[in-house]
């Protein structure tokens, strides 16, 4: 109960303080409905009520005490003066009264009219003063306006002509001077726009010329820029990063004052500062903001932008013109590449510096124009270029070229896979370099071993190429290595390839991966083609003879061994493990393979010629009655030969020089049956057969003396065994056993076909005649001569069969 009554009593006290408030606050007409709340309230709450009024009361009397007492020193001095000063008005009045009366008397002398002209007068001069008054601004404003005209500042005289028009001649327009005025202000308007649109055409005509001046800076500056982030991002490897001593920023806006561009002295020094140009730094852009301006306030802003714009792009189309020589040196590329920059970065500053005079999609329009008609220009014009160090310095230019625009803000993607045509470009100029490499060191290359006298001399041949033998290693000096020196001069120059190859990858903001990629598809063209060309030509030149041919299926082989090599040195320069999944292999190995194949079938070919020409030198005397007892002359000495030709190839693999030693005795073979075939032989005597014979033993001896090691039993002897069975079938004149034997698989004369043996019986059934062969046997027993005509019956029967 007292809880409430308390609470009760403490919201009263509030509510007093709030009309308190309220009285203090508000008018007084207002109070009566305030003090009616009172006593609308509780009992005795408007006692209580005036309790807290008195109390406000003394409040208030003690706190005007305090101010009457702070102020009463003050209005007692206020009052002091106020009485000093009562004298001196008193006294002042007085005269003022005195005057008074002496002007009223003056006053009176005066006649009235002549007052009134002299206020016509007064009232003329003071209009007229009031009218020069607004005259002169208007006189003042226009002697400042051919000021401005004169000092040429154009855009503030035409903010004085609209402020002539605007406010100063319409207060004074009824004078005839200022319709003048007023007339003569649009003639000055038409001179300023003809002589703003003059200084913007020389600005065009200026920055057309030396737009390449401000290409090569911005091109200069994207260089440098490289160069240090290049310099940052090693510094930054090591750990010892330096805070850069300039700053690259395209977009410092500054004027020169004095013309268009800065003069060379100027930029030299500025190069030798090392002070960052940028184009508002070489270029004066005041004519294009003025007359722009000017443009502006004349309300022609459209017509301004139309033709700044269509000027730009015409100036476009003769930048992107390159020179017809232009592919012959770099500065050709270098020119054309300044221009086209330059040109850019001052529609660039255009596009920033001013608003809407050029708009993105002007500027991209632009470029997207120029990207199509650069990408041909260069494609055109990298294709007539066979130098691969032009190429090389044409990439650079590009990667320049690009990351310069791309700083301003151009898409340089196209250009970047214009680079990947170019990279084909100046590989193939590699290629045909070093197709004249590797053919100098063919056409140098002696085809001999390489002899190594001293320890320096083989280990300058192991610096240069991966050779490891180990029975060559324990040979004592002087000693000789399997391969000739092409070897390891072809093996530098593939590193040298691969080098150069890697030279146009640097730059191209290309990962790891893709570089080894690139690597491996040129170092596969170069060994696939260049390299295997270049073998395929040597072994078909006529000049390389067997030994060469031998020499070149050893360098083949270690250059084959040696792939492996080059692929870890591939390896160490990209960093990327050949286990890669999409790592690309090289083809070394079958280039290798198929030149080895090559010059086998070479050396087969050739080894058949010289058998053939051998062959030629055959002067057999087809109707001798009897032989000498000895092998022709001819055949010994191709049998010496091939015993010398055969020594040589130790070197070779087992199998190439068995397959040549085959190919050889059965080429032999072939060639003396064909001999003793030939269709213009037509008379072959016994004696001859018998010489015929002596020749065949001796390539049947040759074969048994295994002139190639690896022949199991008389495999060799096995290429004349047709020649051996047919001469053997008219030596001993077995022609029972042939007749009866034949077609059976264990035929003594199985090899003899029957075309064959009828072709010779003919031959020697017509010497009949001439040399009386079978004369022995018309005497002794003529049923002898009927066997042989039964016999060729016989024969002529098999044939016939067969062919049926």
């Amino acid at each position: 109960m007292k809880r409430g009554q308390k609470r009760t009593g403490t919201s009263c006290v509030t509510e007093h303080e709030r009309i308190l408030q309220e009285i203090e606050s508000t008018d007084t007409a207002c109070v009566g409905p305030t003090l009616r709340s009172i006593y609308d309230d509780q009992p005795n709450a408007h006692k209580r009520f005036m309790e807290k009024l008195d109390a406000r009361i003394r409040n208030h009397d003690r706190e005007i005490e305090k101010m009457c007492n702070f102020h009463h020193q003050g209005f007692v001095d206020a009052i002091t003066e106020l009485l000093k000063v009562r004298a001196d008005a008193e006294k002042l009045m007085g005269q003022v009264t005195e005057t008074n009366r002496r002007l009223q008397e003056a006053g009176r002398e005066v006649g009235t009219e002549e007052v009134i002209r002299c206020r016509i007068q007064q009232r003329n001069m003071a209009t007229t003063v009031e009218k020069l008054q607004l005259c002169i601004p208007v006189l003042e404003m226009y002697s400042k306006l051919k000021e401005q005209l004169d000092s040429k500042r154009y855009y503030a005289a035409l903010k004085t002509m609209e402020q002539l028009e605007k406010v100063f001649i319409p207060r004074v327009g009824q004078y005839r001077f200022c319709q003048i005025m007023a007339e003569n202000l649009p003639r000055l308007r038409e001179e300023i726009k003809e002589i703003s649109m003059s200084d913007l055409k020389d600005f065009l005509e200026s920055i057309r010329k030396h737009s390449d001046k401000v290409g090569e800076t911005a091109m200069r500056q994207a260089q440098q820029h490289r160069t240090f982030n290049s310099a940052v991002a090693k510094q930054a490897s090591v750990g010892h990063y330096t805070k850069p001593l300039y700053s690259l920023n395209g977009r410092t806006h500054s004027h020169t004052p004095n013309g268009l561009l800065m003069d060379e002295d100027a930029m030299d020094e500025e190069d030798g500062d090392d002070e960052v140009l940028t184009a508002q730094d070489l270029v004066d852009f005041s004519p294009v903001y003025r007359c722009l301006h000017i443009y502006t306030v004349l309300g022609d802003r459209e017509t301004f932008e139309n033709y700044y714009r269509k000027q730009r792009k015409k100036q476009a189309r003769l930048v992107l013109q390159p020179q017809a020589n232009m592919h012959e040196t770099v500065e050709g590329y270098r020119r054309y590449f300044n221009q086209i920059v330059g040109f850019f970065v001052v529609e660039d500053h255009i596009l920033h510096a001013t608003q809407g005079l050029v708009t993105r999609a002007f500027t991209d329009e632009l470029w997207n124009m120029a990207l199509s008609k650069i990408i041909a220009v260069l494609r055109t014009h990298s294709s007539y270029c066979d130098d691969p160090d032009l190429v090389l310095e044409l990439k650079n230019l590009i990667v320049i070229f690009a990351d310069t625009l791309q700083g301003y803000g151009f898409p340089v993607t196209r250009l970047f896979d214009l680079l990947f045509e170019v990279r084909d470009q100046y590989n193939e100029t590699l290629l045909k370099k070093w197709a004249q490499v590797f053919r100098e060191i063919f056409e140098l290359d002696n085809y001999s071993p390489i002899p190594v006298d001293t320890e320096e001399e083989y280990s300058l041949v192991l610096s240069r190429f991966p050779f490891h033998d180990a029975e060559i290693e324990k040979q004592d000096f002087p000693k000789k290595l399997p391969m000739s020196q092409s070897v390891p001069q072809i093996y530098t120059q593939v590193k040298e390839f691969i080098y150069a190859s890697l030279k146009f990858s640097e730059s191209l903001h290309r990962s790891s991966t893709e570089i080894d990629d690139m690597l491996r598809k040129s170092t596969n063209l170069l060994l696939t083609r260049t390299l295997s060309s270049c073998l395929q030509n040597l072994i078909k030149k006529p000049h390389i003879g067997l030994t060469e041919l031998v020499q070149i299926i050893i360098n083949t082989t270690h250059l084959e061994q040696a792939c492996r090599y080059l692929e870890e040195f591939i390896t160490n320069i990209t960093n990327v493990s050949p286990e890669t999944v999409h790592t690309t292999r090289l083809y070394g190995l079958s280039t290798f393979k198929d030149a080895r194949h090559a010059a086998e079938g070479e050396i087969y070919t050739k080894l058949n010629q010289k058998i053939d020409e051998f062959i030629q030198l055959a002067d057999y005397e087809w109707s001798m009655a009897e032989s000498d007892g000895r092998a022709s002359g001819y055949l010994m000495d191709l049998i010496n030969f091939l015993r010398s030709t055969f020594q040589v190839f130790t070197h070779l693999p087992g199998k190439v020089a068995q397959t040549a030693c085959m190919s050889a005795c059965k080429h032999l073979s072939t060639s003396l049956m064909q001999m003793l075939l030939d269709s213009e032989l037509k008379q072959v005597s016994m004696g001859a057969i018998q010489q015929f014979n002596l020749d065949v033993i001796q390539c049947e001896l040759f074969a048994s003396s295994e002139p190639v090691p690896g022949f199991q039993g008389d495999t060799l002897q096995l290429a004349f065994i047709d020649l051996r069975q047919l001469l053997d079938l008219f030596m001993v004149w077995d022609w029972s056993t042939y007749l009866a034997d034949y077609g059976q698989p264990t035929s003594k004369y199985l090899r003899v076909n029957p075309a064959t043996a009828l072709a010779l019986l003919e031959k020697m059934k017509d010497t009949t005649k001439k040399n009386n062969i079978f004369s022995q046997f018309r005497k002794n027993d003529r049923d002898k001569q009927k066997l042989i005509e039964t016999v060729v019956k016989q024969l002529r029967s098999l044939v016939n069969g067969m062919s049926s």
